[in-house]
């Protein structure tokens, strides 16, 4: 039910905007609960919330390990609870990993779609694992790209990417290389220390910062968190949780809600960085499309 991500792009841009609506968006939403497990290395993360405008009450629980010896393993895994929100009855247990995969690239893809500048012909993916191939996917739908670049730190990896996706794609050596001369960046790694540098970055591009969700994970360098306009998806969780927003000082510009809303403009001709942390409400609208799209299937 969830094939094509880009069927959720209006429904997350509708929650979006209520979210920072505030009470009268009708979205009820805390600053993610992140337990640790010092034991392990891992963590695990519960996010809940409410959308009055879908009348949608969900819970998801994701754990998240950052350097996992088995890597058949995912570094993130999820389940998402759906409730009945009339009478609190659980409804839907569903697998979060897909929905987080789809929903947080779709989110990316409104962020550019707003943001990116006007003639972008290449796009480069750091990373290459789970959420690369959902940006990949979603990216090359709804944008045209003349090239499309990938880096990941181990390169066996990113040469595997580059054979299972639909389309051409040129596996780069080092970072740097993707990142030069890129317009639109995705960062989608399970880095603490930044991979990419303010002074590689064109003049004009726009990043969509997705990895590093930690207060003290870093993907990106303090020049570029200063010198490009920001954007989030919260600005309360983006001050809690993300090392690149709180540890750069960076002043955040607007929240994407605000940008949907008209409230804040967009500012494509500036560089841009989105960071995204992940709402959960963008789960939950998610976890509603996949419910009706197999409640009407039966």
């Amino acid at each position: 039910h969830l094939q094509r991500a880009s069927l959720l792009l209006p429904a997350l841009e509708a929650a979006l905007a209520n979210f920072s609506a505030g009470a009268a968006g009708g979205v009820v939403q805390p600053v993610r609960t992140v337990l640790p497990v010092p034991r392990h290395g891992g963590y695990l993360g519960v996010m809940p919330a409410y959308s009055a405008a879908d009348d949608a009450l969900t819970t998801k629980l994701v754990t998240f390990y950052e350097h996992l010896k088995d890597s058949s393993v995912p570094s993130h895994q999820a389940t998402v609870l759906l409730f009945d929100p009339s009478d609190g009855t659980l409804k839907a247990v569903l697998d979060g990993s897909v929905i987080t995969a789809k929903r947080t690239a779709a989110v990316s893809a409104i962020a550019t779609k707003l943001l990116m500048p006007a003639f972008a012909e290449v796009l480069c993916i750091l990373g290459a694992g789970v959420q690369a191939y959902s940006h990949y996917d979603i990216f090359t739908e709804l944008f045209t790209f003349k090239e499309v670049r990938v880096w990941n730190r181990t390169k066996e990896k990113a040469v595997k990417f580059a054979s299972s996706v639909s389309g051409p794609v040129r596996v780069c050596s080092s970072a740097q290389e993707a990142v030069t001369g890129a317009d639109v960046i995705v960062t989608v790694t399970m880095a603490t220390a930044p991979i990419l540098f303010g002074d590689w970055v064109k003049p004009g591009a726009h990043i969509n910062a997705v990895g590093a969700s930690r207060p003290d994970w870093r993907e990106l360098d303090d020049e570029l968190m200063k010198n490009s306009v920001l954007f989030v998806d919260s600005r309360d969780a983006a001050l809690t949780e993300s090392g690149d927003v709180i540890l750069s000082g960076a002043e955040i510009f607007a929240e994407l809600g605000e940008v949907l809303k008209g409230t804040k403009p967009a500012l494509p001709e500036k560089t841009t960085v989105f960071k995204s942390l992940g709402m959960a409400v963008e789960d939950t609208v998610a976890a509603k499309f996949v419910y009706d799209a197999w409640s009407a299937g039966n």
